[in-house]
């Protein structure tokens, strides 16, 4: 099959796949698509929002409806990296023997990744760079796709261990997740206190996942659109001669060249669930938003005078 036809069968079936995701989940619709996005662009996603706002929920459904293998590991403080990664355990012949933990799955969801300690968050955060994990001496390579969606909590600082500047540049997309309107919120009521369970179909295999990967890499991309995407990084960068007047006043650090790989990668997906056979500006500029709200570190003056990352990316455009 040619990638024409594919990017074609591509959009048809994105469309079942959020119908399908719509069964269960109401609303969210630009948060269940930049999650899709970033599955089918092998990122990882960073979910911020308040508890009880169906994150878990939200994850199962999308994993049932992709067809993958799906584990949810709540963080603790007192979580330690090999009860995420597996270890080694003598067995009745006196023989050491790897069991694996939660970590060896397609789609992970790191629930409060920001309530463990860096040994912990260093360890998944490996795992999710290498798709591998090395366990007393042995190397073992995790099963494709592999996805990490992590969760945090923007409400609760006390006893957190915030994720350093550049482990947050290892997830693609920091998706930010609101409360639902009036009218979704009875739908959720509605359908929750019911005896109802809706049933959600696979609609792919792991396999025709990584297949799609491909596909979107090879999506030609034109110079102009890179050099727009690489142009807009650098004017977040507040020492470079290029940055935008709003950086220079309130940003401390812009984003790296990750931020550019991702604004391209995901503007390619953008462009192919929308059945077009190569990204433009349009593509980039809807994708800027969640890839680059934390790799801008706003400075003390944007606190006090109340400025959002947002105000600070659309300046950008």
């Amino acid at each position: 099959m040619s990638d024409v036809a594919k990017v074609e069968q591509l959009v048809n079936k994105y469309k079942t796949l959020r119908s399908e995701i719509a069964k269960v989940i109401v609303g969210q619709e630009e948060v269940v698509n930049q999650i899709l996005i970033s599955i089918f662009s092998g990122g990882h996603a960073l979910l911020i929002g308040v508890p009880g706002l169906a994150k878990t929920l939200m994850v199962n459904t999308i994993a049932q409806a992709l067809g993958l293998d799906f584990k949810r590991i709540q963080f603790t403080p007192d979580l330690m990296p090999s009860d995420i990664l597996g270890s080694e355990i003598l067995d009745e012949d006196r023989h050491f023997k790897f069991i694996k933990g939660p970590i060896f799955a397609n789609i992970i969801l790191a629930d409060e990744i920001n309530r463990t300690p860096p040994k912990t968050q260093a360890a998944l955060l490996e795992a999710m760079q290498e798709r591998a994990v090395t366990v007393a001496g042995h190397h073992y390579k995790l099963s494709l796709p592999y996805f990490v969606l992590a969760t945090q909590n923007p409400i609760e600082q006390e006893g957190t261990y915030p994720l350093p500047e550049a482990q947050l540049d290892r997830f693609m997309f920091a998706i930010n997740l609101d409360y639902p309107s009036f009218q979704e919120e009875v739908e959720v009521v509605k359908a929750t206190t019911s005896d109802k369970k809706a049933s959600v179909n696979p609609l792919f295999t792991a396999e025709e996942i990584i297949d799609i990967q491909h596909l979107i890499r090879r999506i030609p991309v034109a110079d102009n659109v890179i050099e727009y995407a690489v142009k807009m990084v650098g004017k977040t960068r507040p020492n470079a001669p290029t940055a935008a007047e709003m950086i220079k006043d309130y940003a401390d650090w812009g984003a790296g060249p990750r931020a550019s790989q991702n604004l391209i990668l995901a503007a390619k997906t953008h462009a192919a669930i929308h059945g077009k056979f190569s990204p433009d500006i349009e593509n980039v500029q809807a994708v800027a938003y969640s890839i680059l709200r934390h790799r801008i570190i706003k400075n003390y003056k944007a606190e006090a005078e109340g400025i959002s990352e947002e105000q600070i990316i659309k300046s950008l455009f």
